[in-house]
């Protein structure tokens, strides 16, 4: 049975890897003790805004076993995004590296029903499903439990060899599988880069990000007006930021991915500050026609530019 186990785990890596998965890691499907206070707390001290989703299904997001039935496994898989492409006005509102192709929701959840096809395949009937940001799942911890990296300080998983500009998915499945070893050690050290140049101070201490304050989430997440005391602190964003990984000294081992979908829609990349001032519904679905970026609708987005004029 254990033979079975070693040669099932290496031909989901091995698969996963095919799919353009910069990394797979396996761990045990389990209740996630660690994260059970943190996210407790977190809730309790309202760093969550107005994302009222993340306080439902509590017991869920701690417990892979609720969500799957008969859940013994968690692949954590990594699909990489960085890429050194940039907007070509400097002045110009700026979008997050991760937003510039395809929505990685739909690549990735692609990818993972295929893999998932061909584990029934080649291992028999298997009871699994597939998750990008689409459910009550801790990605990082389940990554970090499967050896993917470390949770730093700007809490984003990072990787020695690869930094953090990746996205992370997970299949949970029924069957018992290899585990990765232990989770790797924390490589942050004494650095406090991320927190020091958080435009908002969202990061607030060491390992704790006040999701209300990420300019992320003001940009997106936030469904109201952004509130004046961000005025000037925003560093030109208008979807998204990538602040806290730029400036993370890991990320100098970023490599350029190579997943065609993430390739920069041309158009985002040459607006010019007056065209993104000037723009309209039909610019919008021409460039953002299958991106993140239509998340927060046209009205969003404009809502955000708006803030960055005044």
């Amino acid at each position: 049975m254990q033979q079975n186990r070693s040669a099932y785990s290496q031909l989901i890596k091995a698969e996963a890897q095919k799919l353009g998965f910069m990394f797979c890691g396996i761990a045990k499907a389990e209740f996630l003790e660690e994260e059970a206070p943190r996210l407790e707390n977190w809730l309790k001290s309202n760093m969550h805004g107005e994302m009222q989703y993340m306080e439902n299904h509590f017991d869920k997001r701690l417990d892979p076993r609720l969500l799957v039935d008969g859940a013994k496994s968690v692949i954590s898989l990594g699909l990489n995004y960085y890429t050194n492409q940039e907007q070509s006005d400097p002045l110009s509102p700026k979008i997050s590296k991760y937003a510039y192709g395809t929505d990685y929701h739909h690549v990735i959840k692609d990818k993972l029903k295929y893999l998932l096809e061909i584990i029934n395949e080649q291992i028999g009937e298997v009871n699994g499903r597939a998750f990008v940001d689409s459910a009550p799942v801790l990605d990082k911890a389940w990554a970090k439990k499967a050896g993917l990296g470390w949770i730093g300080k700007n809490t984003n998983l990072i990787n020695q060899k690869s930094g953090s500009f990746f996205f992370l998915a997970e299949l949970i499945v029924d069957i018992e599988l290899e585990y990765d070893i232990a989770p790797t050690a924390d490589h942050c050290g004494t650095c406090t880069r991320c927190i020091d140049a958080c435009p908002t101070e969202a990061i607030v201490a060491p390992y704790i990000v006040d999701g209300s304050r990420c300019i992320s989430y003001l940009t997106i997440e936030l469904k109201n007006e952004i509130p004046q005391e961000f005025n000037s602190k925003m560093d030109n964003w208008m979807f998204g930021c990538d602040v806290c990984q730029d400036v993370c000294p890991w990320n100098k081992f970023s490599v350029l991915h190579n997943e065609p979908a993430f390739a920069p829609n041309a158009d985002l990349l040459n607006l010019n500050k007056k065209d993104w001032e000037e723009i309209t519904e039909d610019v919008f679905k021409k460039v953002f026609k299958n991106s993140a970026v239509k998340r927060t609708k046209l009205s969003g987005l404009q809502r955000n530019i708006l803030f960055l004029r005044d």
